[in-house]
């Protein structure tokens, strides 16, 4: 059965409607903008149910469009929506808040994206799993405590305040500012595990001793530093939904706690949009929603996500757009940050 131009606008039509109320969407409502008699618009849905684009949740009731209608909906007959001018100063002045801090930004990012579009948000921070140290530094915050600061290539900034059994003084310091800066920087932060602190150790001699608390906290910011930290917002906006209920939107809470799974779901090419409806997602949890991810770069290189999540009634056009924004924005804020550095 052929999709012709006027089922492609019937479609169209039922899936905006049902955007709008969350209900079935009957003949009569949509006669008008079809161009067509209630009577041939139903023959059209029919049509349309048959196919597998339309869903009837009840007899006499009107249809929904099915993952199948949305999907077609989707790839084909979605307009673009462009964010506005307006829009997008007021995504700026949101992300503003975080924008020079590489360790809030994302989780800024997420509050913005679950603020904009009144559904649950996800951020994930740049993976240090392939970066480089760039640089280690040292800050006394006491007489025998002080905070080392672990700098990587892919714009992360971890912190760890250590403690020595020994007073602090600023030769002391240096010695710890020299001695890590030339023997890790510019290595894989994924090559500074314990066997490799061990080693440093025993290569140190004398110094041991006096290194070794810098030393479990390198190791320590080194672990930080390669796991993708993962940022949400927005969760109880879910509940607003009816359709997905208590439990469906408790699902999804569960479902986005789990760390590895989350970063399998976000996985994708950067500036490319991928939007994912209900059973598409691969997981029982989110049968009931749909994801928009994208990721950003930052220099050009692979660095983390930004994604939506939301009912399958999801304004997909405009989530998209700012989701892309968002990401984009992300992006070119951590390389702002990272060439300055």
């Amino acid at each position: 059965m052929e999709l012709t131009k006027r089922k492609q606008n019937i479609l169209a039509s039922i899936v905006n409607g049902y955007i709008r109320t969350g209900g079935p969407v009957g003949s009569k409502s949509i006669a008008e903008a079809a161009g067509a008699s209630p009577a041939t618009v139903r023959n059209e849905m029919a049509e349309l149910t048959e196919m597998g684009l339309l869903e009837q949740p009840h007899t006499s009731a009107g249809r929904i469009p099915s993952e199948k209608g949305l999907r077609e909906y989707v790839d084909n007959l979605m307009p673009e929506e462009p964010l506005s001018d307006e829009e997008r100063i007021t995504l700026d002045a949101m992300l503003a808040k975080s924008a020079f801090d590489p360790e809030r930004l994302p989780g800024g990012a997420a509050r913005t994206l679950a603020s904009a579009t009144r559904y649950m948000a996800v951020a994930t921070a740049p993976s240090g799993a392939s970066a480089q140290i760039k640089a280690v530094q040292f800050v006394q915050t006491s007489r025998r405590t002080a905070m080392l600061i672990l700098i990587s290539s892919a714009g992360t900034m971890k912190t760890k305040v250590f403690h020595c059994d020994f007073d602090l003084s600023s030769e002391i310091m240096r010695i710890f500012f020299r001695v890590l800066n030339e023997r890790v920087v510019g290595r894989n932060v994924s090559e500074i595990n314990r066997a490799f602190i061990q080693s440093l150790a025993v290569s140190f001699n004398d110094l041991a001793i006096l290194m070794s608390p810098a030393l479990l906290a390198l190791l320590e910011t080194a672990q930080e530093t390669v796991k993708t930290e993962v940022h949400v917002s927005g969760q109880m906006n879910l509940l607003f939904y009816p359709e997905l209920g208590p439990g469906g939107a408790r699902r999804v809470m569960d479902f986005i706690e789990r760390q590895d799974a989350v970063t399998g779901l976000l996985a994708g090419r950067p500036g490319r949009v991928q939007i994912h409806i209900g059973q598409e997602n691969g997981h029982n949890a989110l049968a009931a929603v749909s994801v928009v991810s994208t990721r950003y770069s930052i220099n050009g290189t692979d660095a983390g996500a930004v994604a939506v999540i939301g009912p399958t009634r999801m304004r997909y056009a405009h989530t998209a757009a700012q989701t892309a924004y968002i990401a984009e924005r992300v992006g070119e804020m951590l390389t702002r940050v990272q060439r300055e550095e």
